[in-house]
C-alpha cells in the first residue's frame, strides 16, 4: 500500500490540481442575481493573476472553461494565455447551469459539443475532460461524454455534506420557489457521501467505459478538503486548517488514494478585487491573503504529492492499469438504484 510521502519506487505518488473557471455572470446567475445576461466577467482581471501565482509555484494544472466564454470575443486573449502558459483546459458545460442533471440527453450533448468547439478554436487545444457546473452529473451525460471520446469525467463529488452546502447558499440568497427547485440538487444530495473517492471507471456497455476521477475528499470520513473549505477552517485557525489538510493527506497515503484537489476563482480573489460577489462567503477576505493560503497549502500538497493536471492523473491511472475491476459502475444501472447500492466496490 501507497503512503503519503512515496510508493514502492520511493517517488512521490501523483496528485492533480484543477480550477473551475466560473466567471462573475455564472456566480451571478446562480445566485439569482439580476444583470448576469450581460455576462460581466473578470476573467482579465483574474487569469493574468493565476497564473503568475503557478508560474511561481511551477505547477501546470487543469482549467475548466465554460463554454459561454470562450463564445464571447472579449475573453478570447486572455483564455488563449490558460494553453500558451502550458496548462490543460477542460469542458464546464456551455451554460454553467446547476441543474444540468435534468437536461435531455440531446441538450447535453449539444452543450457539450459546442462548448468544446469554441475552447478549441480559441485555446488551440481540445478539450478531453468534463466537470459539470455544481457537480451535476447523470448517465446520459456519461454516454455523451464516451461517445465523444472524453479521456475523463470529473463532476462527483463523495461527500455527506452537499446538502447542508446548499442549505446555507439558498439561505444567503433572493432565490425565488421556482429557482431553488431548479438547483435543488446544487452541490448533490447526501447519498453522493456513499460514491467512491478513489477513480473507478464508468460503463455504458462492456467495451466502452469513461474514467471518473471524483473531487478527493477525506476517505472514509468523505469530508471535503478541497481550497474553498480550507480557507473557510483557516477563517478560524491556520493551525486548524493545516491539522485538518495534514489529516487528509494521511488518509490518502493509508487508501492509496491519489488526490484531485479543486480550485475555484474566489478561492484567490477577495472582495477588495470583486465586489460584487460580496454576498459569497469568504469574500470578506482580501486577495493577498488568499493567495497567501493558497501557496502553504499547496506547499504542504507538495510535499507529499507530485502535482499534476487532470489529464496526466487520467492517463498515469490507465496507463499503470491502476483501476481495479471492482470499482466498475455501469451507468444504466445508475437511473434504476442509489448511488450506495450501484457500487459493491471501493467505499474510500
Amino acid at each position: 500500500m501507497e503512503n503519503a510521502t512515496s510508493n514502492s519506487e520511493g517517488v512521490k505518488p501523483l496528485a492533480s490540481i484543477s480550477l473551475d473557471l466560473d466567471n462573475l455572470w455564472s456566480y451571478m446567475k446562480t445566485h439569482g442575481d439580476p444583470g448576469w445576461e450581460s455576462f460581466p466577467s473578470y476573467l482579465d482581471t483574474f487569469i493574468p493573476l493565476v497564473l503568475d501565482v503557478l508560474d511561481e509555484l511551477d505547477l501546470k494544472i487543469t482549467f475548466m472553461i465554460v463554454g459561454q466564454d470562450a463564445a464571447l470575443k472579449k475573453n478570447h486573449d486572455v483564455l488563449k494565455m490558460l494553453t500558451g502558459r502550458g496548462h490543460e483546459v477542460g469542458n464546464h458545460s456551455f451554460n454553467h447551469e446547476p441543474w444540468f442533471h435534468i437536461y435531455p440527453k440531446g441538450q447535453i450533448e449539444k452543450e457539450i459539443i459546442e462548448t468544446e468547439r469554441h475552447i478549441q478554436q480559441v485555446t488551440n487545444q481540445r478539450p478531453i475532460g468534463f466537470r459539470g457546473p455544481g457537480f451535476s452529473w447523470s448517465p446520459d451525460l456519461i454516454e455523451v461524454l464516451i461517445e465523444n471520446e472524453y479521456l475523463y469525467d470529473a463532476s462527483t463529488l463523495p461527500t455527506f455534506l452537499g446538502p447542508v452546502a446548499r442549505a446555507y447558499y439558498f439561505w444567503k440568497s433572493d432565490l425565488t420557489d421556482e429557482e431553488k427547485e431548479k438547483r435543488k440538487k446544487l452541490y448533490g444530495s447526501f447519498s453522493e457521501g456513499f460514491r467512491p473517492v478513489k477513480p473507478y471507471f464508468l460503463k455504458i456497455s462492456n467495451e466502452n467505459k469513461l474514467l471518473e476521477i471524483p473531487v478527493t475528499t477525506m476517505p472514509i470520513f468523505k469530508t471535503p478538503f478541497h481550497l474553498s473549505y480550507l480557507i473557510y477552517l483557516n477563517r478560524f485557525s491556520q493551525t486548524l486548517m493545516v491539522f485538518y489538510l495534514n489529516m487528509a493527506i494521511q488518509m490518502c497515503g493509508m487508501t492509496g488514494t491519489r488526490p484531485s484537489f479543486l480550485l475555484h476563482p474566489l478561492d484567490l480573489i477577495g472582495g477588495d478585487m470583486i465586489k460584487e460577489l460580496s454576498f459569497f462567503p469568504g469574500m470578506d477576505a482580501e486577495t493577498g491573503n488568499k493567495i497567501k493560503t493558497f501557496k502553504k497549502v499547496i506547499n504542504i500538497l507538495q510535499k507529499s504529492f507530485m502535482l499534476k493536471s487532470l489529464n496526466q492523473h487520467a492517463e498515469f491511472l490507465i496507463q499503470r492499469n491502476d483501476i481495479k475491476e471492482k470499482s466498475v459502475v455501469f451507468a444504466s444501472n445508475l437511473k434504476r438504484s442509489d448511488p450506495q447500492t450501484s457500487d459493491s466496490g471501493s467505499r474510500n
